[in-house]
């Protein structure tokens, strides 16, 4: 049986400078810091367009039912969108990652 060799590769300078930035886009309205703030930086818009589809999805949850379900996802969506960006990672959200690319600023 051989062991393979794990070597983690060094983190780009720009995500290791603002993952902590980016993980604020999937708390709720604090999308517009990294979208406003880091605006040269590519790993902080990524996430930070994603957290604005999120945020503009969770005006469906006062609706009944149907907004219930959605907000539960969106809360599940964003706690791990929290933990990608804390490990640097370039994470699509399921459909939100479609949406969001459509978004030019």
């Amino acid at each position: 049986m051989t062991e393979e060799k794990t070597t983690k590769t060094p983190l780009d300078p720009d995500i290791k400078k603002n993952k902590t930035v980016a993980a604020l886009s999937y708390v709720w309205i604090l999308f517009l810091i990294p979208l406003l703030g880091k605006k040269r930086s590519t790993f902080s818009q990524f996430h930070a367009k994603q957290g604005l589809v999120l945020f503009l999805l969770s005006f469906l949850s006062w609706f009944p039912l149907i907004g219930w379900l959605i907000g539960l996802a969106i809360i599940i969506i964003s706690i791990i969108g929290i933990l990608k960006c804390m490990e640097g990672a370039w994470w699509k959200a399921p459909y939100i990652y479609g949406l969001s690319k459509k978004i030019n600023l």
